[in-house]
């Protein structure tokens, strides 16, 4: 009895057990209605309206999953680290509409889990659980997994890629964790078989990695060797970097029999000369000041304090490699995009955002650690540097491009925040865009400012409006009936004369599900049961024109009596 009596009962370990449970949940709950979100603003997609690269990215999944491939010959690679994890949904359906909608699901579904890995790397970095609860959840509505969650793109799941990978490197480094070891090491290697921007996020890590091993003792004192974790982290890397390559190489080959758009040629080019230097430079420029633009000024705001944290020896050294990693990932991506962009006659050459957005969530939260933690005299100084930022990188553009942002061609759906801060969907004027981004800047900032360091979640609603206001404008309008647009052959092959655009038959090409599509030049091959073929085309004897298309469409189709 005197025993029972002197042992202490653990009072606390239901507690922490209940309070566990909650967080999960709550996590849970916050995942769930960003899902639903999304699947609302998504609910009449039923086909790719990003093409070629939505479908060149189905096409790879389709052909991947053991269903017809196609010709893309001369496109641009469209790597197969994202069509793999689409696999299992062309398994499940052939049907090019219920594929396309459970790719959606599947994007949003990727793009919620923002805000548990967003909460998870607001942890690290020192807020507390009620703040990053609350900071991930607004954080996890921002533009960039907003625009493309409903989409077939690698924009979907790269944003919430880089947050994996930076929760990651932070415990191999903080903690000398041979698991995150290996995670950021796969994960970095996913995002180069994924999309060429995935390439510097690898080089980024095993530059960290190699930085780790070399200032061991400095990294975490007392805490063993850091050999461990790092061969753990280089050898994951090598692993997925291998099957990566492997499942390029399959893809290359059966979808693109004559070679993909050889653009290495042009990057050479560009990094030797001095013309090429400053096309990529001011280029990366405009993507820096879309970045900040597009995030309200945060990014501006996280840019700042990153390149602070970076030599400012007094902070964790866990947070110094991370912002780091973090600004040479950044810069590295807007650099090596840019010299490897074309000129293709838009605006988008010279001002892009979709770059980057794979780190716009990432710089969001830093943004946002700034004016919930720091000071009043730390808050103005670094939405100060924000504005010159974004008054920099957009003075670089513009006096680079001059003239062609307003001759070129300006695609709407390269600039969703550029619109809803100007209004306009048809032209891009910097200085037009940039007040307002700062107006916002200045809201963010004045509630950073104004009100007590308990109270600074109010930067959290303020920022919570703000995207509020932005998804609104992205709800989906009933879609009108009318004529398709693309032709729909039945069963059967299907052929298509070389003279018809590629907008219609890369569509087309997912479209029919049944079998690859043929090219053919002059007669459509005798087996072929439909061929389409420039409007106006008289069709040949045996071969009956349909009616369909028109001259807008810029397309017939002809029925092959054979086949009836």
């Amino acid at each position: 009895m005197t025993t029972a009596f002197m042992t202490p009962a653990p009072v606390h370990a239901p507690a922490r057990h209940t309070g566990r449970a909650r967080l999960w949940w709550l996590l849970a709950a916050g995942w769930a209605a960003h899902v639903a979100l999304r699947l609302w603003l998504y609910r009449y997609h039923t086909g790719p309206v990003a093409n070629p690269d939505e479908t060149g990215y189905l096409l790879a999944a389709r052909w991947l999953a053991g269903g017809p491939g196609a010709d893309l010959t001369g496109s641009t690679f469209y790597q197969g680290g994202y069509p793999l994890l689409l696999v299992p949904i062309f398994w499940l359906t052939s049907d090019p509409v219920l594929a396309y909608r459970l790719v959606a699901g599947a994007g949003s579904m990727a793009a919620a889990s923002a805000y548990p890995l967003a909460y998870l790397l607001l942890r690290r970095m020192g807020l507390g659980r009620r703040a990053a609860l609350i900071t991930a959840f607004v954080a996890a509505l921002s533009p960039a997994l907003v625009v493309f969650s409903g989409l077939a793109l690698t924009d979907a799941i790269l944003p919430v890629l880089v947050l994996a990978w930076l929760v990651a490197l932070h415990d191999l480094v903080a903690y000398r964790s041979a698991r995150a070891g290996a995670v950021a090491g796969a994960l970095a290697a996913f995002a180069m078989a994924t999309h060429l921007r995935g390439s510097v996020v690898l080089a980024v890590c095993v530059l960290v990695v190699v930085v780790v091993w070399a200032g061991r003792r400095a990294v975490a004192p007392g805490r063993g060797r850091a050999a461990g974790p790092v061969v753990a982290a280089l050898a994951s890397a090598a692993v997925v970097a291998v099957a990566g390559k492997a499942l390029n190489g399959a893809l290359g080959a059966a979808l693109y029999p004559g070679g993909p758009r050889d653009l290495s040629g042009l990057l050479v080019s560009r990094l030797t000369s001095l013309e090429g230097q400053a096309w990529a430079l001011s280029g990366a420029a405009g993507q820096l000041w879309y970045l900040v633009a597009g995030t309200w000024g945060l990014a501006g705001v996280g840019l700042a304090g990153a390149a602070a944290t970076l030599v400012r020896r007094s902070a964790p050294y866990a947070h110094r490699v991370l912002a780091g990693a973090l600004l040479l990932t950044t810069l590295g991506i807007a650099y090596a995009s840019s010299a490897a962009l074309p000129d293709e006659h838009r605006v988008g050459n010279y001002v892009y955002g979709r770059y980057l957005a794979c780190v716009a969530v990432a710089w969001t939260l830093a943004g946002l650690i700034v004016l919930v933690k720091g000071g009043r005299l730390a808050v103005v100084r670094h939405a100060l540097a924000a504005a010159g930022l974004l008054a920099l990188t957009g003075g670089v553009a513009a006096w680079y491009a001059g003239d062609r942002l307003e001759r070129y061609a300006f695609i709407a759906f390269d600039f969703p925040e550029v619109i809803f801060l100007t209004g306009e969907n048809d032209a891009l004027d910097l200085v037009a865009a940039s007040v307002p981004a700062l107006v916002l800047l200045a809201c963010l900032t004045g509630a950073a400012f104004l009100t007590a360091r308990r109270g600074r979640l109010l930067v959290v609603g303020v920022l919570a409006l703000i995207d509020i206001a932005f998804t609104a404008g992205q709800a989906p309008a009933r879609p009108s009936g009318g004529p398709d647009w693309l032709p729909a052959p039945p069963p059967g092959r299907v052929a298509v004369d070389r003279r018809v655009k590629w907008n219609i038959w890369v569509p087309l090409a997912y479209r029919v599900s049944w079998t690859r599509i043929e090219f053919y030049n002059g007669r459509p091959p005798s087996g072929a049961c439909t061929a389409v073929v420039p409007y106006g085309t008289a069709p040949p004897p045996g071969w009956a024109a349909t009616g369909l298309g028109g001259a807008q469409m810029g397309w017939t189709t002809w029925s092959n009596g054979r086949c009836r």
